[in-house]
């Protein structure tokens, strides 16, 4: 009997010890991946500064946010300065990463910078909400903002002058749109602003109004509507298969001989991902990672 019981408690004791051995390692390697993740959240650190391109800032605006949260040692900058100001800045080394709406020019290349494209954005051409035009041809675009229509009767609308609005020089929506038009240096514009909002606006407060913008920007846009180009109307789909003739790159511009900073390198290789796909699509540009 009394064997009988020393050898149950020799069992339960050893059960015991066991259990104990069990449940500590079992923490310990809990800890230990609590720890590893801990560390690879924390790993990353810096600033990264981006400058240029004003239709970008939904774009970067979404990336800079979503990569700050999944990096809090980061701090993504954002410098709305144009796409000509942008290269400058990469060029001079004010700026980590350019930001341009307009692909790089060959000049701009052959001075040692790379542009890596991050998405596609479509040139909306647009018009007073009461207008009766509702189709253009890229040729008939070209002729209004080069002043050669100068009446929308011209074109199947009402009776009245025509007044074209335009962005300043220097712009990525104005260049893009000048070389697809091929009516760089020609333009006749009524307005030439600043920003694309401001465009939008000055097309919403007059009925003769024309001008152009970023699809991402006139998208839900009242008291302004959208022409179609050749019959094909501005989309993602028509953007990405290349049917709709008015579009442009959103563009990355980097220095060939000056390496990236660890925490810029990975905000680079993130923008360019399918990771980013749905935040590029939600501030209304077509990503073309795949």
């Amino acid at each position: 009997m009394k064997r009988t019981m020393k050898k149950a408690m020799s069992i339960l004791a050893a059960s015991a010890v066991l259990a104990l051995t069990l449940a500590g390692c079992g923490g310990t390697d809990t800890n230990t991946t609590e720890n590893t993740e801990n560390t690879e959240t924390a790993s990353l650190s810096g600033t990264v500064a981006t400058n240029g391109s004003t239709s970008m800032e939904g774009v970067i605006g979404n990336l800079k946010e979503q990569f700050e949260a999944d990096n809090s040692g980061v701090s993504v900058s954002y410098d709305a300065t144009g796409s000509s100001a942008g290269i400058e800045a990469v060029t001079n080394g004010t700026a980590d990463i350019g930001l341009s709406s307009r692909a790089l020019k060959e000049e701009e290349e052959a001075a040692g910078l790379t542009g890596t494209t991050v998405a596609l954005d479509g040139i909306a051409i647009i018009v007073n909400a009461d207008s009766q035009v509702a189709d253009l041809t890229v040729e008939q675009i070209a002729q209004i903002f080069t002043g050669e229509i100068t009446n929308w009767s011209e074109v199947g609308g009402a009776d009245g002058e025509i007044a074209c609005i335009g962005r300043e020089a220097g712009s990525g929506t104005r260049d893009g749109f000048e070389s697809i038009t091929e009516t760089e240096d020609l333009c006749k514009l009524s307005q030439e602003l600043t920003t694309t909002g401001a465009v939008i606006e000055a097309v919403k407060g007059n009925p003769n109004a024309i001008g152009y913008a970023s699809l991402s920007a006139v998208e839900g846009q009242e008291g302004i509507k959208t022409l179609t180009v050749g019959g094909v109307a501005c989309s993602e789909e028509t953007i990405l298969d290349g049917t709709y003739e008015i579009q442009r790159p959103f563009v990355l511009v980097t220095k060939n001989d000056t390496q990236l900073s660890e925490a810029a390198q990975a905000f680079f290789d993130y923008a360019t991902s399918t990771a980013a796909s749905d935040l590029i699509r939600n501030a209304g540009a077509v990503p073309v990672a795949k």
